[in-house]
């Protein structure tokens, strides 16, 4: 009978030593022609506090802006590495397009990380 209650302590000892924490990174790009829109990165942690980042819209006043996207790709990749340096492992990416007309929209993208915790 001892040996029955030293593995139940033993296994739920070892189920809390490995707690499971999961964050999430949003980026949402704006493809609105003349730089209108609003593109942002928001971050929030496994306890609800969040950080909003200004990032570039797609767009400028004479079209798309491919040094506002080389911007983006720098920052998110940056965020990712740092997420990757602090322990955190992505665990899953979601993406999703969203536009009226096609002269207009958003890029979605959603970042799961997970961290275990000893």
């Amino acid at each position: 009978m001892k040996k029955v209650w030293l593995f139940a302590l033993l296994f739920i000892s070892t189920s809390w030593a490995y707690a499971q924490e999961y964050t999430q990174i949003t980026t949402i790009e704006s493809v609105v022609p003349g730089g209108l829109g609003r593109s942002r990165m928001i971050t929030q942690d496994a306890n609800g506090r969040m950080e909003e980042v200004k990032m570039e819209n797609f767009f400028s006043l004479v079209g798309i802006n491919f040094e506002n996207v080389r911007s983006n790709d720098r920052m998110i990749t940056a965020k990712l590495t740092d997420m990757e340096r602090q322990g955190w492992k992505l665990q899953h990416v979601t993406t999703g397009v969203y536009g009226v007309e096609t002269s207009t929209g958003i890029f979605i993208t959603r970042y799961l990380f997970k961290k275990e915790q000893m």
